[in-house]
This record gives C-alpha cells, sequence and structure tokens, in this order.
C-alpha cells in the first residue's frame, strides 16, 4: 500500500461520489467516465478508487446513520462536497479497519481543505471525531493506554 497512491484514489473518488450524489450517475458509468476521460495520475491506487466508488454508493445509507447524530443540520443540507468526503471517511472508519483512524481524519481534513469551504474542515473534523469515537472505541482506548 503506497499512502500517495492512496491520497490520489480519495481525492478521485471524493469527485466521482460528488457527481454521483448530484447527477445521481451509475457507480460503473462514473468509473468509466474516470477511466477513459479523466486525467488521473498513474500513481493512483485505482483497486481502492473502484473500492470506494462502488461501496460508497450501496452503503450510503448505513454509513449516513452513523454520521447523522452528530450532524448540526439535516443532512440535505449539507455541502455536497463536504458530505462525500464524509461519507468516504465513515466508510473508511467503519469498514477499513486495516486503515488507523487518525489517518482516516487526516486525509479527510487534507479533502475538505482542498476541496471543501473555508471553515468545513472544522465541521468535517468533528463530525468524523464523533464516528470514530462511535466505530472506533477500541482502537482509541488502545491508542490512550500506550501514552
Amino acid at each position: 500500500m503506497n499512502p500517495k497512491a492512496r491520497r490520489y484514489a480519495r481525492q478521485y473518488a471524493v469527485q466521482a461520489i460528488y457527481q454521483w450524489q448530484i447527477a445521481h450517475t451509475l457507480p460503473a458509468d462514473i468509473e468509466s467516465q474516470f477511466l477513459t476521460h479523466q486525467q488521473m495520475s498513474k500513481k493512483t491506487d485505482m483497486l481502492y478508487f473502484k473500492e470506494l466508488i462502488h461501496a460508497i454508493p450501496r452503503l450510503y445509507e448505513e454509513l449516513d446513520d452513523h454520521m447523522v447524530p452528530f450532524l448540526s443540520r439535516p443532512i440535505d443540507e449539507l455541502d455536497p462536497v463536504e458530505l462525500a468526503i464524509l461519507r468516504l471517511s465513515t466508510f473508511e472508519l467503519a469498514k477499513r479497519l486495516d486503515i488507523p483512524y487518525r489517518v482516516a481524519i487526516n486525509e479527510a481534513l487534507e479533502l475538505t481543505k482542498k476541496y471543501g469551504s473555508i471553515e468545513g474542515y472544522k465541521f468535517v473534523n468533528g463530525v468524523l471525531d464523533h464516528v470514530a469515537q462511535k466505530l472506533r472505541s477500541k482502537e482509541i482506548a488502545a491508542e490512550k493506554n500506550k501514552s
């Protein structure tokens, strides 16, 4: 696993998830568009990109259920970019236990700073901190015990 290749995969996946949310395009069609028309970096972890763009639309209701209790406003009022990032990161926290929770949150913050609103990273961080406490409590406790 190459961290930079994963970062590229997340970056393109956020764009793809945004497209899915806005245009309701099928994930297979989005994948095809990205593979044929986007100038994707050759360093992208393509398997991870494909996993993200197929799994998140399939599991979005479950992912949303994890974060809705921690939102300060209705989910349909969230910035679509920030929602895409929250869904991606919640997927990593819920389904990819091989990715440390701190990495999932940090990657989300970097994506939000790059693509989200000016102060959006603060909102995303607050939500994901709560989601991580809920989904990764054992990992967080083990980390605290090491300190």
